[in-house]
């Protein structure tokens, strides 16, 4: 299993690295090539008028299909999901039902034991692959190409392109965060589902070989509107993290841009510092408006039936009342810990890997 791990993390590392040679290749070309050839390659440059305050007024090229967006998004997020799923594996867990763990690590060290690296940490997997091209390709796809329109239109009206109302891109997160959820819920209810089985009795467990027959099962068992089962507080977090991912990473990058302290429009070392930065603080963010949601969500997608054969919960908010009532108002922020852990490097490694692919194959940045 460890050599499994260890040639999965190799491999992509070593594609990441392409990615960047790629980019340092198309750059030393450009630098290279006669000035006359540029222009297919590169915007106008600004007129003189125009570069007065430091504004970006080019002429609006050719916007990127948001087909292309999309692929960018879902590649950026399965190469995220690959390093960050355990940890996801771990805050599910704990968010159904921690008592029994006494912490994170303990959490990790109990999955392992039980289920080894691959049926227990890395249990789901493909559910995540899965929902990384239903969700996440929208989520990261629709969002920079609304900005990039946003952007275009205030070129074609003299203005600098990056004047862009922060609560702009916040409700551009919003939209596509909620867009992105609602069409990704059964591949989420699937990731919970497999991550979570693990841990109930030999008797209970469901045992799904894989995402598709998750969702088939689903489907035939319990009926194709069980597919959207917590939908309501999904798509809730979703509005909430995309607005906070996504709104403040541009936000905060903008901001760091024009600082000067990662170089001219903080391009030292291909703008990786920059969008750590960014893409750290809107984790934080995140990860303190979502942690309720994730935690009522998780709990009606995994609620078992009464003796009866009625749900536990009727809905969000009485899965929130009869939550807090029972286990104090911290049961909103159990598993915050695996839940920052894992969505730091999971916002910096996707939207770091959409900002740096789209870079490289189009020339344009994506957030």
């Amino acid at each position: 299993s460890f050599s499994i791990f260890s040639r999965r993390s190799l491999s992509s590392i070593v594609a990441a690295d392409k990615v960047f040679r790629l980019i340092d290749f198309r750059h030393d070309l450009l630098t290279t090539m006669p000035e006359s050839t540029h222009a297919p390659l590169l915007p106008a440059s600004p007129s003189p008028a125009n570069q007065q305050n430091g504004q970006q007024t080019t002429s609006p090229s050719s916007s990127i299909p948001l087909s292309h967006r999309l692929v960018f998004g879902a590649l950026s997020g399965m190469g995220a999901a690959t390093f960050c799923h355990p940890l996801d594996v771990i805050r599910v867990q704990m968010q159904v039902g921690g008592i029994q763990y006494k912490n994170s690590l303990d959490a990790a060290s109990q999955i392992y034991s039980r289920s080894g690296l691959i049926e227990g940490l890395y249990a789901g997997v493909s559910a995540a692959y899965l929902r990384q091209w239903m969700y996440g390709s929208f989520r990261i796809g629709i969002y920079a190409y609304l900005l990039e329109q946003t952007q275009n239109k205030n070129i074609s009206e003299g203005k600098d392109k990056n004047d862009i109302q922060f609560s702009r891109k916040l409700a551009m997160g919003c939209i596509s965060g909620g867009v992105g959820s609602f069409i990704g819920t059964p591949s989420e209810v699937a990731l919970v589902r497999m991550s979570a089985d693990s841990k109930l009795s030999v008797a209970e467990r469901r045992n799904y070989s894989n995402v598709v027959d998750c969702i088939a099962r689903i489907t035939k068992e319990e009926g194709v509107t069980k597919l959207w089962q917590g939908a309501t507080p999904t798509v809730l977090r979703a509005i909430n993290v995309g607005a906070a991912q996504l709104g403040v990473t541009s936000e905060v990058k903008a901001f760091l841009a024009n600082s000067g302290w990662f170089g001219p429009n903080g391009s030292n070392f291909f703008g990786l510092p920059m969008m750590f930065c960014s893409t750290l603080c809107s984790s934080l963010v995140a990860n303190i408006v979502a942690n309720p949601f994730d935690v009522v969500k998780s709990r009606m997608q995994m609620m078992p039936l009464n003796a009866n054969g009625t749900p536990m919960y009727t809905s969000m908010a009485d899965c929130f009342v009869k939550s807090v009532k029972s286990e104090g108002t911290m049961v909103l922020w159990r598993g915050f810990t695996p839940a920052f852990i894992k969505m730091a490097p999971y916002t910096i490694i996707s939207l770091t890997l959409a900002d740096k692919l789209t870079k490289a194959v189009t020339g344009k940045d994506a957030l």
